[in-house]
């Protein structure tokens, strides 16, 4: 997905002062984007829904909106374009499905190698203990 695709009504900018890269105007002009995107106006598949929450952790709030903060340049455009581009590649990672995990069992032969490593570990080390002259 790219950020052009994403509908404009469920986005709001907010600027604000932000550390980071922009020398004395660091403390004068608000160049860090916070992008703010209303899930539920993005018309997601059910899976690509439930997915994106568990990317988005601390980033998604109980209202279902998605913040994203971008300072990571020194314009408002850089940012504005950084936090879009982040967004668009959060929902595209959401879409991919992922191959659910089929649990193995180890085989009768491997659970017998373990067995017999054990066997030949443990006369080893009752062979270390002290010496009887019986």
């Amino acid at each position: 997905m790219t950020p052009d695709d994403i509908p404009e009504d469920a986005l709001s900018e907010k600027f604000l002062a932000a550390t980071g890269p922009g020398g004395q105007n660091v403390n004068k002009v608000a160049t860090a984007c916070q992008l703010r995107a209303d899930i539920y106006k993005l018309g997601l598949a059910p899976h690509a829904f439930a997915r994106l929450k568990e990317l988005a952790g601390s980033r998604m709030t109980a209202g279902g909106e998605l913040i994203i903060t971008a300072r990571r340049f020194r314009t408002q455009d850089a940012n504005r374009e950084d936090a879009r581009r982040r967004l668009a590649e959060l929902i595209a990672e959401a879409h991919v499905v992922q191959t659910k995990r089929r649990p193995t069992r180890p085989s009768r032969a491997a659970k017998a190698r373990r067995v017999d490593s054990k066997k030949s570990r443990s006369a080893v080390k009752a062979g270390r203990g002290k010496v009887r002259l019986d």
